[in-house]
């Protein structure tokens, strides 16, 4: 998938799109060994077929919650450069993540006509404040509207969290008025609490239908969870694990192999409730840590969901011909 074909392929409704995601490395690693971690990444990818990578603009999110950070926050390298340096050494498109709650107006908008000249970047994610309580020189609803008066366009995401739909109840509505926003596409936290995003899914699709909308694409993400260590994090970071799935992991002989079926098993659930709900969908494999073990689980995962979510796209399909 080439970095110009990438807004065309969500267009195709009736397929899914495939996504690895990753961060910039830590900002004090030189840039030529940024280099040859881009590269390595890339070697792993060798063998996968998949629409595009997407790159996280990491903040710190201690403010989001009075529980201790289970890995130190460590700035990275620009991730606009680094999707431009994906972009360059693979030819797949990359959706760049951009915050935005530290600029003011006129560095964003700055910040707009960089991404698009300097960086030749065309799939932007804007992400907001973590908190509430954060003072945010540049509210997200916003920065919407400054990039909607921008002269440049660009294929804009969101992010979309279940389980705030599982506190709130009102996911469903944050999508809608961000596609009001220009927003064309959604990006999930990590996905181990199945029926939040079927709750989430669900009353999308219902509101879809009662205001007569043809759905979004919601892209969901899974990620491999090997030791308490990962758990913690995963937690820290706000993505519910239920309980059950948390005796599984950690009990489990094998960590990784467990939260593995865990994903299956919750990407399925999915699948089967929301699949004939007329949203498109796609998936983003990430791995949250930098451990090699986990890593290479992320690849696997991939190859695994890619064929679960093909093998129901392509089940619907041929019930659609009966």
């Amino acid at each position: 998938m080439t970095k110009t074909s990438l807004q065309q392929r969500f267009t195709q409704v009736e397929q899914g799109v495939y996504f690895i995601g990753t961060t910039p490395p830590k900002h004090d690693t030189p840039l030529a060994q940024v280099r040859d971690i881009a590269q390595r990444l890339l070697e792993r990818l060798s063998d996968l077929e998949f629409d595009g990578i997407i790159v996280y603009d990491i903040q710190d999110e201690s403010s989001r919650t009075a529980q201790q950070r289970p890995f130190p926050f460590s700035a990275t390298h620009d991730a606009r450069w680094y999707s431009q340096l994906l972009m360059n050494l693979s030819q797949h498109a990359v959706i760049c993540y951009q915050s935005v709650s530290q600029a003011s107006p006129e560095l964003f908008i700055q910040s707009l006509s960089e991404a698009k000249h300097q960086y030749q970047l065309e799939n932007l994610v804007l992400v907001g404040s973590p908190s509430n309580l954060d003072k945010s020189n540049l509210p997200l609803a916003q920065a919407y509207e400054l990039l909607g008066a921008h002269s440049e366009s660009f294929h804009l995401g969101g992010v979309s969290i279940a389980e705030r739909h599982r506190s709130k109840g009102d996911e469903h509505q944050r999508i809608l008025h961000k596609t009001e926003q220009g927003c064309d596409y959604f990006i999930t936290q990590a996905v181990y609490d199945a029926q939040a995003s079927i709750d989430m899914l669900s009353r999308y699709a219902q509101s879809c239908r009662q205001q007569n909308l043809a759905p979004k694409r919601i892209i969901l993400t899974f990620s491999p969870c090997g030791s308490a260590k990962t758990l913690e994090f995963i937690q820290w970071l706000g993505i519910n694990v239920p309980e059950a799935s948390q005796i599984a992991i950690l009990d489990a002989e094998h960590p990784l192999q467990a939260s593995l079926k865990l994903c299956q098993r919750n990407l399925q659930l999915i699948l089967d409730s929301c699949g004939d709900l007329g949203i498109p969908l796609g998936l983003n494999i990430e791995s949250l840590t930098n451990r090699k073990a986990e890593i290479d689980a992320s690849i696997l995962l991939y190859r695994l969901l890619k064929s679960q979510l093909e093998m129901s796209i392509a089940q619907r399909a041929l019930r659609d011909m009966d």
